[in-house]
């Protein structure tokens, strides 16, 4: 008995990285699952979480390099320009961003018809709200800008974007207590809070958050479990060692969680049979925790990782070549207090 639970909790310290390899192998084989296709919208999403899982794990043979291209490839809508989550599906900016993050990270990103894809993006601009749809039926928050943004960024069209008001549009959504919501006047949420800095580094205007505020919204996501909730008095999830644990990176405030407690946590939540990571312990794992607990382990500089960007969610090795100075914050950044855009948040 005694030597079991040493074997449970030398399990419970150590990154199972063959079994999360082996159950992201094993996503596309369910086909005859009815949940496979219910989840069809998120098809090129799931994709994107997979093979960043594999890539971080140090494993870029996992999957096929060429059936992926291919199949991303067939979701392009050319009548739009966009990206479909899967075929026969209406494009969207969220499988866009994706897309491009997937050719990025397989180099094929040369395969697609740039000026298309850049066209479609910037159609979903709002040029009176600064804001952008996630399709063309205008459904408006923060996570669109977000994506936007990072596939203009890697897509090196940043320069055709009306940045000024896209950051308008990102500075109405920060509140009071620091956080971001996903629109002006929403609660914040340590989702949006990333979407919205994650913008912000991109664009280079960090200089519009106070980090001591956010920093200390963010440290006070940690619960009694090591893990990290979204927004006050709800469950800790490892998706949060994504959304806030990423923030903290590009503010420089990881110093302010138990770095330790929270390596525990993701760890815990691994499935020591089938593989992947869950939620919270013993739950069902899926592909997005997987990604999500395995970039936060990352960020944690957890042994047998490779390095994640805190800004795109995307290993550092395919995002060299983009400012360097969007990585982080940093604390002696200058503010210009006649800028409207502080003003208006009273910062």
């Amino acid at each position: 008995m005694e030597m079991e639970m040493e074997m449970e909790m030398e399990m419970g310290s150590l990154l199972l990285a063959e079994q999360h390899i082996h159950y992201i192998q094993t996503l596309d084989t369910n086909r005859d699952n009815l949940a496979y296709h219910l989840t069809e919208h998120l098809r090129m999403n799931g994709v994107y979480w997979g093979l960043t899982s594999t890539l971080l794990l140090g494993r870029p043979e996992a999957l096929n390099r060429d059936h992926m291209i291919h199949w991303v490839l067939n979701c392009w809508d050319p009548e739009s320009g966009g990206f479909r989550p899967h075929p026969g599906h209406d494009p969207h900016i969220h499988a866009t961003l994706s897309a491009i993050q997937i050719l990025t990270m397989q180099e094929a990103i040369h395969r697609i018809e740039k000026p298309r894809v850049v066209q479609y993006i910037l159609s979903l601009f709002d040029p009176q709200r600064g804001s952008f749809s996630g399709d063309c039926w205008g459904e408006t928050d923060a996570r669109f800008s977000y994506c936007a943004v990072a596939g203009l960024a890697l897509l090196d069209a940043l320069d055709q974007l009306d940045q000024n008001k896209t950051v308008q549009f990102i500075a109405t959504c920060q509140n009071f207590d620091g956080g971001f919501g996903m629109v002006e006047g929403a609660e914040s949420h340590a989702a949006y809070v990333w979407t919205c800095v994650g913008t912000l580094a991109i664009l280079d205007r960090l200089d519009l958050i106070d980090p001591n505020t956010l920093g200390w919204w963010l440290s006070e996501r940690q619960t009694s479990t090591g893990g990290l909730n979204g927004r006050p008095e709800k469950l800790e999830d490892v998706c949060y060692s994504w959304w806030a644990l990423a923030t903290l990176v590009i503010i420089g405030k990881t110093d302010w969680i138990d770095r330790s407690k929270l390596t525990a946590f993701i760890l815990s939540c691994q499935d020591p049979d089938g593989g992947g990571i869950a939620d919270r312990p013993d739950d069902m794992p899926d592909v997005w925790h997987t990604l999500f607990g395995l970039a936060g382990l990352a960020m944690l500089d957890h042994q047998g990782l490779q390095p994640v960007d805190p800004v795109f969610c995307m290993p550092a090795q395919f995002t060299k070549g983009l400012k360097q100075e969007t990585r982080r914050f940093h604390a002696n950044t200058t503010r210009d207090t006649d800028d409207p855009l502080i003003t208006h948040r009273g910062l």
